[in-house]
């Protein structure tokens, strides 16, 4: 990895130097199908890239990661490809004022899922091909200058074997044999794409008259394998396609630029999704196989509504380079959420956000490697590891609070001047805040130093003082900040009161105001009727850590089932969630709170999401000792919900699949074998093929279900998703021998594709048996700088967090982490980020484990 890396010195010099005119890219993949040929197998690639350079005479690089380059021409003139090419660079001396590059060139196909990803399926033999390339893997597929700020029109051309569609950014035609497609706008490299395969495709129109009389016309395409046709529900992915255009739409006044707009839902993919103008490719997981609840039909939508804000935000305007990241990201994390509740059918979409996408940025934010939402983004491993929840959620919340700081009407006139001053070019943060201040009157300057420019996340508690008459004197907020981060932020915020009335909690008054500084009296609650519950950022309207008086804590421990609003229930939930990870709360505590009143969550998403920390805080923050019982607690409380819930139900769904994740004992472990065979059935719950396969995993990993079990359920299920179920089974069976297996398939061979690395790592890492996974701490950290360097960047990444040996929560593991990192201080930064960011996570469940140590809890007995 470190050859194929690229600072952003490099790229400044680059840019200082050259411009785009042009690409021509030429792409045969026919050797796609056919025998294989052993490995790499690859495909030819012949690029034309039309530049000038500003000083005639000087040096530059085109970028290419290949394993053979036939030949090289610059202005005419053939150039040694072993004296020019060192397998990432091509060496570009004596440039001309107008220059015409050629390069022809042997690529490999991808296992990994970074540039042009080779997938066969095993239903039935067919050969599918996608590219994915953020932030700079384009490179991989044609030689180019790989950075965002050297855009250009393409044209792409592609051959293909004889009977496969291709798709590109823009509109294609067969002719000859050669599928050509129109040239593009000038966009960045890192967004081109092409997808090629038998695929299943669908199509439809979207039609708007614009304001001066024109009509747009849109063809809409969607996209899948062949295998998953049957479960693709295209009408509802147009529907939100549709909504989702006429709302951005509606409030950019800039028409879609880029002509069609096909969505390709492809296998293996790494990402959830890519913004590729024309062509947007999402993971194939949001086809629904099975049964699943509203939660992932909103996420889907989310992540629609995301990708088709970036044609805006990313495409058309793109960031110089990394350090701007959020330009895109967090725009369009925000106007995921903003058009969901402003379009479609999702409207509680802000209460998910609240409660799943901030938690994400609660974290990230908390974590060593945290940094402002501008990142100081040195190279492209960096940038590689900022596509984070600093620079997804964090941003999206920072850009709600901007939102309620300027106005919704100045922030979207904004929005529209800066399309239409930057459009397909590329943009600083200055450039936003000119246009913000411009609209909104407001000091940009000033808010983004505080909130783009500064990292760490701010805790607000208030503090009640009552009068002798009962009513309340004094109500303050005061503000924290972590020491390694002390930045306080100014914060508009909602402060809600709420007492019980008729068996339920209600808000009866509620006050907006700026908190600044360490502590601001809100005066407006003056004389307002003693609250049983306090409520800073009511309404979700800034980015902070929600802390509660000792009354709120102590009526949410008796009442929160009780609390009416979803999103402010969601909000307390999310605030005791940090209290637990910050060891301010017993874990066995919030376990018992989940017990009690999450079976009267009625939003699913929030009540998913409860789900998860439930089981996130068995695993790493209750005490050793109490493990046994509350993981008994938590799946006899799953098990009652689920006989209790409406048959048929999503909420019915989430019980089974949460009893499943928490089935321990034998009586457990036996009724899934039944739910299995038949004999036991619970009124409503359809165990369909995806259900089964969540049932297999803890019989699996609790030695229930052994190898001839799992080959029959795959017997059943002989497809790609099941494949990758079945792997992650075997891995998770109790056996030294098995876990042996898949550590040496993982660490020591690079035969599993990405999607079967990802499988492996989960189900070898089971909470269940500790003492199985003790002797891999040590080989851990002997192996991952070899993996680093041997492996592509996502491969690395995903087996540097996936086997830390977290599950080895004891402070000898602790020391063996600072041991590693004193003695590879020299070691990648990137790769050191992501092993500082899990020595933080098992400090803070050691920390949580002593807090649930010391309390007298539910369990005790």
């Amino acid at each position: 990895m470190p050859g194929e890396n690229l600072s952003r010195d490099e790229a400044r010099e680059r840019a200082a130097l050259l411009s785009v005119d042009g690409y021509d890219v030429s792409l045969d993949v026919r050797s796609a199908v056919g025998e294989d040929p052993g490995e790499p197998r690859t495909f030819r690639s012949v690029t034309t890239i039309r530049f000038r350079c500003n000083e005639p005479g000087a040096a530059s690089f085109a970028d290419l990661i290949a394993p053979s380059v036939t030949a090289v021409t610059l202005n005419g003139k053939d150039l040694d490809p072993g004296e020019v090419f060192d397998g990432t660079r091509i060496l570009l001396e004596d440039l001309a004022e107008e220059n015409e590059l050629v390069v022809d060139a042997q690529c490999a196909y991808s296992r990994t899922g970074e540039g042009l990803h080779r997938f066969v399926d095993p239903e039935d033999g067919e050969v599918y091909l996608y590219t994915q390339y953020e932030p700079a893997d384009s490179r991989r597929v044609f030689a180019n200058f790989e950075q965002p700020d050297l855009k250009a029109p393409f044209r792409f051309e592609v051959r293909a074997p004889e009977g496969w569609p291709v798709w590109s950014n823009g509109a294609g035609e067969l002719a000859d044999g050669v599928w050509r497609f129109a040239e593009t706008k000038p966009i960045s490299t890192y967004i081109t794409c092409v997808v090629a395969g038998p695929y299943h495709y669908v199509t439809d129109a979207y039609t708007r008259t614009l304001p001066d009389g024109t009509v747009l016309d849109i063809p809409l395409g969607a996209l899948c394998r062949k295998g998953l046709a049957p479960y693709f529900d295209t009408d509802d992915v147009f529907l939100v396609t549709k909504q989702g255009l006429d709302f951005f739409h509606d409030h950019f006044d800039f028409p879609y630029p880029f002509g069609k707009y096909d969505q390709a839902f492809v296998p293996e993919y790494n990402l959830g999704a890519m913004e590729n103008p024309g062509l947007v490719t999402f993971r194939e997981e949001y086809i629904f196989r099975g049964k699943v609840t509203q939660a992932s039909y909103e996420a889907r939508a989310n992540v629609i509504l995301h990708e088709m804000a970036h044609m805006w935000f990313g495409d058309l305007v793109t960031m110089v380079w990394w350090d701007d990241l959020w330009l895109k990201e967090s725009f369009a994390d925000f106007m995921g959420t903003f058009a969901n509740v402003g379009a479609t059918r999702f409207t509680n979409a802000w209460t998910t956000f609240a409660n799943r996408r901030k938690a994400w940025a609660y974290r990230a934010d908390q974590l060593p490697s945290t940094h402002p939402v501008t990142a100081d983004i040195r190279d492209l491993e960096d940038a590689k590891l900022n596509f984070d929840g600093i620079t997804y959620a964090k941003g999206a919340s920072v850009l709600k609070q901007l939102v309620a700081y300027a106005g919704q009407d100045a922030f979207l006139e904004g929005a529209r001047r800066y399309f239409k001053r930057h459009a397909y070019g590329n943009t600083r943060l200055g450039d936003l805040l000119a246009v913000l201040e411009e609209t909104s009157g407001r000091d940009m300057t000033a808010w983004a130093g505080k909130w783009l420019q500064t990292a760490g996340v701010n805790a607000l508690t208030p503090q009640v003082l009552l009068a002798p008459d009962g009513r309340i004197d004094e109500l303050a907020v005061v503000q924290e900040a972590a020491e390694s981060h002390p930045e306080l932020r100014p914060h508009r915020v909602a402060i809600g009161l709420y007492r019980l009335e008729d068996g339920s909690l209600v808000r009866y008054a509620r006050a907006e105001a700026d908190v600044d500084g360490p502590r601001t009296v809100i005066a407006e609650l003056a004389g307002a009727e003693a609250p049983e519950l306090v409520l800073v950022n009511d309404d979700d309207l800034t980015y902070c850590k929600i802390r509660f008086d000792e009354t709120s804590l102590a009526t949410l421990r008796d009442r929160l089932g009780a609390l009416t609003d979803p999103l402010a229930r969601a909000l307390c939930w999310s605030a005791l969630w940090n209290l637990t990870r910050d060891g301010l709360l017993p874990a066995r505590d919030f376990v018992d709170l989940v017990l009690r009143f999450a079976g009267r969550e009625s939003d699913i998403g929030v009540l998913q999401m409860l789900q998860a920390w439930a089981e996130s805080a068995l695993v790493h923050y209750v005490a050793p000792r109490w493990r046994e019982a509350a993981g008994r607690r938590l799946a006899e409380g799953a098990l009652r919900e689920l006989r209790q819930a409406a048959p048929g139900s999503e909420h019915q769904l989430a019980w089974a699949r949460f009893f499943a994740s928490t089935a321990a004992d034998a009586a457990d472990l036996r009724l899934l074998q039944e739910l299995l065979a038949g004999t036991a059935t619970i009124e409503g719950l359809d165990v369909d093929q995806e259900l089964r396969w969540a049932f297999l995993e803890p019989l699996a990993a609790h030695g229930a279900a052994d190898e001839s079990v799992l080959a029959a359920e795959l017997a059943r299920d002989d497809t790609a998703s099941g494949r990758r179920h079945q792997v992650r089974c075997l891995a998770a069976r109790p056996s030294a021998a098995v876990k042996a297996q898949a550590w040496a398939q993982v660490v020591e061979s690079q035969a599993l594709s990405n999607a079967l690395v990802e499988a492996t790592i989960t189900g070898f890492a089971q909470p269940s048996r500790r003492d199985l996974l003790a002797p891999y701490a040590e080989k851990y950290f002997e192996a991952i700088e070899r993996v680093w360097e041997d492996r592509s960047i996502q491969i690395g990444m995903d087996v540097v967090r996936g086997l830390y040996p977290s599950l080895q929560d004891r402070p000898e593991t602790l020391a063996a982490t600072d041991a590693w990192l004193a003695a590879h201080a020299d070691a990648p930064p990137a790769l050191r980020r992501l092993v500082l960011e899990a020595r933080d996570d098992l400090a803070r469940a050691l920390r949580g484990q002593e807090c649930d140590a010391r309390a007298v809890g539910a369990f005790e007995s």
